[in-house]
């Protein structure tokens, strides 16, 4: 009997405890009662501060903000809803808006942006009525504007935040936007600023009586900081103009900094559709297009052979490793010839030097003289040979990311010798095996950022700074790996050659591969390519800059299934060289034909 006492007596002082210590963190601990009451009496209006504007290298604003308002909702507070009488005001239909009120009961007492951004007319006419929907209020934002119309994948545009960005950051609640893209994205925490708010006490009805205990509890607005980028719109917006009916790319780089001067990606959308209560039909029909506007070929692009722009490359590595000078010369049979092989050339002079190959953009002289440097008997085997090759290679920052400021860029290929032994068996490989990488052909890829960038390499005469597009950020200090110089394995004193190349390229009068688009009082270089397609026409490619002496805009230019280089993105580049070193375009005529022509619907 002691013993079944003292078990009951533990169990009902165990009760005692249990039951104690609940009531004390009802009363002391959980403030949930607490916040329930205070939320009946009192509303936090969040303050969104206006995004930081965006300008261009000239000053000029091409990203800025316009006034939005939503409505919100706190479900705790609604008294007998008209909801007929609500809809008439505000234009919006019953089953979403019933739909949303669903989703914003699972928290009675937390806002809700239950119809966002609302037009100017119809919010005057509900301010009027609002006091006759209790729970109801009205929070105004800022919504982006692209006044120039251009630019959406370099520029971005803003989005109302999903599940997984809310998890990732405290700072985003329900209704908030964020950046998606662009600019947008990878400077979010810059342009957002810092939310504020002010909290007022409301009476049983949910009407604003004043200020909670005057302001005491208000959180003060951060606006957003104001961004100076690398882009000349005006430049941006011509390219675009230009790239119109086709699919391709535009990339123009200031080689003095690395700064772009403009990204284009073509087909393209205007980035204003991108903002209003269509965002969402807007956004289902870009996925859904089978142009893909959203994909950003300039920097995601990475399956795009070189062509024969690559050339510019083996002639610097070769000269670099000593196996060809200025005055080398390989002769072309309408082509490069060995065993079975055979890769075709259009017919020119024979044979030909270093400088009259770039010219002529000879595909023999380049498959000879990568054999030569794999098979030079400085290295011990090809596979040594491939190796150095491909140091550099890579010390154009081809095979990587460049780090442009811009989300999703990708690195582009350059094939590593573990590649080859997979495919054709450890040491079974041979110079010929993998002769396709001469003229840029073969495994080799690039973004044509990266194309830019090269031309940016050359023009420089061995070096260069990584691409961006932001320049300044106020009150900041500037990302410093922006201005750090990355130099190439190639001794400067070789470029000279190659550059001499790429200016008879367009100054070389009839013969020269891009002869006809040479320009007035500018000193152009470039090099044309065409890039072979096994899924269509050839793609046409020309990477250029200007002038010759001090240059001051490299540019790559690619324009998928359009056949030859010279044909259409040689002039499209010089145009575009044009139009930012003169502001003017001379040769009307090429650019009439250029807008012209439509490569999408035509086929």
């Amino acid at each position: 009997m002691e013993h079944r006492r003292s078990i009951l007596t533990f169990i009902v002082i165990a009760l005692a405890i249990v039951y104690v210590g609940r009531l004390f963190y009802i009363q002391v601990m959980d403030d949930t009662y607490k916040l329930d009451a205070q939320n009946n009496s009192r509303r936090f209006e969040v303050h969104h501060p206006a995004r930081g504007l965006v300008y261009d290298r000239n000053g000029k604003l091409i990203v800025t903000n316009e006034v939005a308002y939503d409505l919100m909702v706190v479900t705790g507070q609604i008294k007998n809803l008209d909801t007929i009488a609500l809809l008439s005001l505000i234009n919006v239909n019953k089953d979403v808006f019933m739909s949303e009120l669903k989703k914003a009961k699972q928290n009675r007492y937390k806002p809700y942006p239950i119809v966002k951004q609302i037009s100017a007319e119809n919010y005057v006419r509900l301010q009027e009525q609002l006091y006759n929907f209790p729970g109801f209020y009205v929070q105004t934002r800022t919504v982006r504007k692209y006044p120039y119309h251009c630019g959406a994948l370099v520029l971005g545009y803003i989005s109302e935040v999903d599940k997984n960005e809310i998890e990732a950051n405290n700072y985003y609640e329900q209704g908030d936007y964020i950046g998606k893209i662009g600019i947008e994205k990878s400077y979010e925490s810059y342009l957002r600023g810092v939310k504020g708010g002010k909290y007022y006490q409301v009476d049983v009805k949910g009407r604003v009586k004043g200020s909670l205990e005057n302001g005491k509890y208000d959180k003060n607005v951060v606006l957003g900081k104001n961004i100076t980028t690398t882009l000349d719109i005006e430049l941006q917006q011509y390219g675009e103009r230009l790239m119109q009916n086709k699919k391709g790319s535009i990339v123009a780089i200031d080689p003095k900094t690395g700064g772009i001067l403009a990204i284009v990606s073509a087909p393209t959308f205007d980035p204003n559709i991108m903002v209003g209560r269509l965002v969402g039909e807007n956004y289902k029909r870009l996925v859904n297009d089978p142009l893909k506007p959203l994909y950003n070929r300039p920097i995601q692009g990475d399956r795009y052979p070189p062509g024969s722009t690559f050339k510019t490359l083996n002639a610097l590595v070769g000269l670099q490793e000593g196996i060809v000078n200025r005055h080398t010369m390989y002769g072309c049979q309408a082509g490069y010839n060995s065993g079975g092989l055979h890769v075709g050339c259009h017919n020119h002079v024979s044979p030909i030097d270093l400088v009259e190959s770039i010219k002529m953009s000879c595909n023999a002289y380049y498959c000879n003289e990568f054999r030569a440097i794999l098979d030079a008997n400085k290295f011990p085997s090809v596979r040594e040979g491939f190796l150095k090759w491909r140091s550099h290679i890579l010390s154009f920052g081809l095979g990587d990311r460049l780090g442009v400021d811009l989300p999703s860029e990708r690195p582009g290929i350059v094939p590593k010798a573990e590649f080859y032994d997979r495919v054709y068996g450890k040491n079974r490989w041979k110079s010929l095996t993998i002769v396709s990488l001469s003229i840029g052909q073969g495994e080799i890829s690039m973004t044509p950022l990266q194309m830019a960038n090269i031309a940016a390499t050359i023009a420089n005469k061995g070096y260069y700074y990584t691409p961006h597009v932001v320049q300044e950020i106020d009150d900041t200090v500037f990302d410093k790996s922006f201005i750090q110089k990355h130099q190439t394995s190639i001794d400067p004193k070789f470029f000279d050659i190659v550059q001499e190349g790429m200016y008879q390229v367009v100054q070389g009068g009839p013969g020269a591969t891009a002869w006809f688009v040479a320009l007035k009082d500018i000193a152009m270089c470039g090099k044309t390519g065409t890039a072979q397609n096994p899924h269509g026409a050839d793609h046409s490619i020309f990477m250029a800059f200007a002038p010759r002496e001090d240059p001051k805009i490299a540019i790559s230019v690619y324009v998928e299934n359009a056949g030859f280089g010279a044909t259409w993105a040689a002039p499209i580049a010089s145009l575009m060289i044009e139009k930012y070193l003169k502001d003017t375009i001379t040769a009307t005529w090429r650019e009439k034909q250029i807008l012209e022509k439509d490569f999408i619907h035509s086929r």
